[in-house]
């Protein structure tokens, strides 16, 4: 082989900060990659696929989400990862587009969007409970938290 570009890198193992499930769309990776470092995410292992969270939202093969389950069962046991993000965006084509799949409607867009987030992490807190789950929805204008659930649902099932 042929050396084509010379860089030094850390051979030290990272701890993960957290597992980040997007969408491999780049209009929108400068802008979450700032967010992710304003929220304190520095070592990231990062699941691209389209879609995003719909990989464990509403698969197209259930063996899409076996292998997203697998991807994050791997960063767990190769960098101690306890968080994961899951992220889905506005135009998103493997939703079929704002307007193709949304008629247009940027707010019914989001509502959708923030349920999907919902059913993602409850099956990725069904499938792995000791993970802390948070969902963020990415438009042209920002990125917004979603309301997912997880934490009401632990201390229920904690109480129960």
């Amino acid at each position: 082989m042929k050396k084509v570009f010379h860089f030094e890198s850390s051979r030290d193992r990272y701890q993960c900060d957290a597992a980040i499930l997007w969408c491999f769309d780049n209009r929108f990776d400068l802008a979450f990659r700032k967010f992710l470092k304003r929220i304190g995410v520095m070592n990231s292992d990062p699941i691209k696929i389209a879609g995003g969270a719909k990989s464990l939202a509403s698969p197209e093969l259930e063996t899409d989400r076996e292998f997203v389950l697998d991807q994050i069962r791997k960063s767990m046991t190769l960098h101690a990862t306890k968080r994961v993000i899951l992220m889905v965006h506005s135009d998103c084509g493997a939703y079929g587009g704002l307007a193709g799949g949304f008629a247009g409607d940027a707010q019914a867009e989001a509502v959708h969007h923030e349920k999907e987030l919902a059913r993602a992490a409850a099956n990725l807190v069904k499938a792995i409970p000791e993970l802390e789950v948070q969902g963020y929805f990415v438009d042209f204008d920002g990125i917004w938290e979603a309301e997912i659930g997880t934490s009401e649902r632990r201390q229920n099932e904690s109480v129960a």
